[in-house]
């Protein structure tokens, strides 16, 4: 089985909107809406759990009722203190329902361009490892710096890359992976892999999706705008 957990706790205070960028609307329906339909018409998801605040729940609701298609909502998780404690209060949800080598996919609902493919090469992907993260190649000349001023050190541009969502899990070695940095090693976590490359499962790497990008700035709600704009155009949807 493979089970979606849906991050949509985050407040998005970047953005310098006066809602969460998840719950914005662009052509007439919620950012969040277009990973729930996308999670929900994929044949190899089973369930889908969403980690929002409760003041959220029933605008997600309304978009659930929309384009959840096939039913697959499970529930809701509350947010943690940060966005790895948000991923463990789901799992912790969750493991009433999913098995240990189940598979759950941890997506941001503020990528909304999630596709079909990217869902399907990171879950056959998986097989015969313990995790999956899509990745994009470093365009631009990387440099390390101690204090933020000076160069401290040259870093291979070809060793370094960029992770993005949705990353797919073995969920018993996730979970415990995550419950072992409790209480406080967990709220230092960035990115959803640390967990898994910390305590050493075998994580392998995926070509990521250059559209799959998160909705942080302004510029980048802009250009999300624009493509549905585009896709639009071209099915003929309004």
């Amino acid at each position: 089985m493979a089970v979606a957990l849906i991050l949509a706790g985050g407040s998005g205070t970047r953005l310098g909107a006066d809602i969460p960028k998840q719950y914005i609307e662009v052509y007439g329906r919620c950012v969040i809406s277009y990973c729930i339909e996308r999670l929900s018409c994929h044949e190899k998801i089973d369930r889908i759990q969403i980690v929002a605040q409760a003041q959220w729940h029933e605008k997600i609701k309304e978009c659930l009722e929309a384009y959840d298609k096939n039913g697959k909502f499970r529930g809701f998780s509350v947010p943690g203190r940060n966005r790895q404690l948000s991923i463990y209060n789901g799992l912790s949800d969750m493991k009433e329902y999913v098995d240990n080598l189940d598979v759950v996919l941890v997506h941001d609902a503020a990528r909304p361009l999630l596709s079909e493919r990217m869902i399907t090469n990171c879950l056959e992907a998986i097989r015969g490892y313990d995790g999956v993260v899509p990745v994009l190649p470093m365009k631009d000349t990387v440099y390390q710096s101690a204090d933020g001023k000076k160069i401290s050190a040259l870093v291979k541009r070809s060793e370094i890359f960029s992770g993005q969502a949705p990353e797919a899990f073995r969920f018993g070695v996730y979970y415990e992976a995550n419950r072992r940095l409790l209480p406080d090693t967990i709220l230092t976590i960035n990115g959803s892999t640390e967990p898994a490359v910390m305590a050493g499962l075998d994580m392998i790497m995926i070509a990521g999706d250059e559209d799959n990008f998160k909705i942080t700035t302004k510029e980048d709600l802009e250009r999300f705008r624009e493509l549905i704009k585009r896709r639009n155009n071209n099915t003929g949807e309004r």
